[in-house]
């Protein structure tokens, strides 16, 4: 709310973090996993007295050295103008925070940059001694570097003492720092396997071919029992609330099961087709363990940024910017009049259009676009009529704990509904409550932000009174991604005897 927005209604700036992260986030981990993969593999070379592998390594050097500098390093700024621009509240109190932590992976990184140029740069050209130590100064400064992010990542999911201290120390010794060390730096050598999987294939068929197949399966397999043994202690680590938000979204499980069949896709490429039988390992077969490899990272950071709802920064500050102490305050005076970079100072009768444009772009548009591909607002809320989409807001946060709450006053709440309802979808705003009062109100509030009255009764049809009031009483245990309803019994009547009318009476 102090910062502008820049706003793309058919965008959204979480997907445009997203895109940039995962692909990020996937070579900088290849940049950590590699770095070691290189030293052994040149290691295994000299061991051998095997130009073929020694080969082999420049070659795998060189495609490392384009993919970690070059594509590692656009995406790097691109985060960091990303974040920015869509999350910069959140984006400065990292920077504030953590600034000695910034300065000193920066300083890390700078190190991985000569380090790596001189180790490509001196292959063949060197004593083989000094040329492994360039190596391992290269990954030392690299682990270093996910050392350091990773507690700055953490920290967000889980801030742990900082929220009541401020101190640098807790926020980065959180306590999800030490299990997720270990998840990605087994990740990073997974992905460092995966890698190497491709560039095997463009060996000729041989000895060496298949020697640096098996050496790649190996190094996959053991990266991959170890991720899957530091990603449980990983997801036990998680705080029980932020466990409990991420459960209730139902992305979520969409995201489980591409990580999944990712995870098993790379276990059997790696064992059946690779160790088994390596000379079966194809180029095709290696683009599909990297797709695969791809598929699991975006679904373990799919799954971190869900762990985090409502929150950008778990307990302290909501995905819209507002920090979580000041929605009571808000509530109470206003949010527009508080807003630094809002167009309108206060909702009225005369602007609730404009003053509810105002309050998409500074709450909702950090979550949502409008008619974008992703997380459409307009998609999701097209049944709703005005007094429905008004009591939706009133109880947002209690029906969906992985949003935040609606930050305002009552006129402001309106102005909202009034902008969802008339100036997304034309309708126009009825002037006094919803017809037919009773149990089509109590629909229309609580039932249309996710079901239309055709679809509930075709889910529902022949179900009769005594089935739609029993099954009131337990939503969540008819379909996990429901939450129950809250009303009293008398509007539970209410409900069931205007859902078994709409069946044609049946009781």
């Amino acid at each position: 709310m102090n910062y502008p927005v820049w706003y793309r209604p058919g965008l959204g700036g979480g997907l445009v973090i997203a895109v940039i992260a995962i692909i990020h986030v996937f070579i900088a981990h290849f940049a950590v996993g590699g770095g070691l993969y290189l030293v052994f593999a040149e290691r295994k070379g000299l061991g051998e007295r095997s130009p073929g592998i020694l080969a082999f390594t420049k070659v795998h050097a060189r495609f490392f050295l384009l993919v970690t500098m070059v594509a590692g390093g656009m995406t790097g700024v691109g985060i960091w103008f990303a974040i920015s621009v869509v999350q910069p509240a959140a984006t400065s109190i990292l920077i504030h925070v953590f600034v000695f932590a910034w300065g000193a992976e920066w300083v890390c990184f700078l190190v991985e940059i000569v380090a790596l140029f001189i180790y490509v740069h001196t292959f063949g050209r060197m004593d083989d001694r000094t040329h492994l130590a360039i190596g391992w100064l290269y990954f030392g400064t690299a682990w270093l570097s996910l050392f350091l992010i990773n507690g700055i990542l953490d920290f967000m999911l889980a801030p742990g003492g900082w929220v009541a201290n401020g101190s640098f120390w807790a926020g980065f010794f959180n306590p999800l720092f030490w299990p997720s060390l270990a998840f990605r730096t087994a990740l990073a050598g997974l992905l460092a396997g995966v890698y190497a999987f491709l560039t095997t294939t463009f060996l000729d068929a041989g000895a060496t071919r298949t020697a640096m197949t098996r050496f790649s399966g190996g190094w996959v397999l053991a990266s991959y029992g170890g991720a899957l043994l530091a990603g449980l202690w990983y997801a036990l680590a998680v705080p029980g609330p932020a466990r409990g938000a991420s459960l209730a979204s139902p992305t979520l499980h969409r995201a489980l099961q591409a990580g999944f069949w990712a995870l098993v896709a790379l276990g059997l490429l790696a064992l059946a087709f690779v160790l088994a039988r390596p000379s079966s390992l194809s180029r095709p077969l290696a683009f599909l363990a990297l797709l695969g490899a791809l598929v699991l990272v975006g679904a373990v950071e799919w799954l971190r940024e869900a762990a985090r709802r409502p929150y950008v920064i778990h307990g302290v500050m909501y995905a819209n910017g507002i920090l979580a102490g000041e929605v009571d305050g808000l509530n109470r005076d206003g949010f527009l009049a508080r807003a630094r970079w809002a167009g309108v100072r206060e909702a009225g009768e005369g602007n609730l259009l404009e003053a509810g444009r105002e309050l998409f772009i500074l709450q909702c548009y950090a979550c949502h676009t409008l008619h974008g591909f992703n997380n459409d607002l307009a998609a999701r809320t097209r049944n709703l009529t005005y007094p429905a989409m008004l009591a939706y807001l009133g109880t947002l946060h209690d029906r969906r704990p992985f949003m935040p709450p609606f930050a305002g006053s009552a006129e402001e709440a309106r102005a909202l509904a009034a902008f969802i309802v008339k100036g997304v979808h034309g309708r126009e705003l009825p002037a006094g409550a919803p017809e037919g009062g009773g149990g089509r109100a109590l629909f229309e509030a609580n039932c249309t932000a996710c079901h239309d009255e055709g679809l509930v009764r075709t889910r529902t049809a022949g179900w009769g009174r005594a089935r739609l009031r029993a099954a009131l009483d337990h939503l969540s245990g008819l379909n996990p991604g429901m939450t129950d309803y809250d009303g009293t019994p008398q509007d539970k009547d209410l409900l069931a005897d205007y859902l078994a009318a709409a069946e044609g009476g049946a009781r």
